[in-house]
């Protein structure tokens, strides 16, 4: 049985997606990878910009709630913003508990172009966040 690896943040639409994908890209034969957030306002455009330059597709990939998610015993729950942190519901099961303080790159303003670049150094971040964490 593969070990399920929850990312969570608030809205699930940035962060928590972008680590979704890479997450189910580079060990999703090991991994039943989630993501899910305290409120859904829907997958960034972005996200699929920033990640699909790097070659990964997340087709099938949307935002949920996180109470959606709570029949599933989670190994792992990565909350990867410090606002999910704090609103993080119990969530079942006996999960180790991670926390990376991410800045939101849904927050930046500026050109289309500084905006998809704050995406893509998230995306960066994060590929070396969970490479490291989870020994990839």
């Amino acid at each position: 049985m593969k070990p399920k690896i929850l990312f969570l943040c608030t809205h699930n639409s940035a962060r928590s997606q972008l680590a979704e994908g890479i997450m189910r890209h580079l060990a999703g034969d090991r991994f039943k990878v989630y993501s899910a957030g305290t409120v859904v306002t829907g997958v960034n455009p972005n996200v699929v910009k920033a990640l699909s330059e790097k070659g990964i597709e997340i087709k099938g990939q949307y935002s949920k709630h996180v109470d959606d998610l709570k029949a599933i015993e989670f190994d792992y729950i990565v909350t990867v913003c410090d606002r999910a942190k704090s609103a993080c519901p119990a969530l079942p099961g006996k999960g180790q508990k991670i926390h990376w303080g991410l800045k939101d790159p849904g927050e930046v303003a500026g050109s289309e172009e500084e905006i998809l670049n704050a995406f893509k150094e998230t995306r960066d971040l994060l590929f070396g966040l969970i490479k490291e964490e989870f020994e990839l």
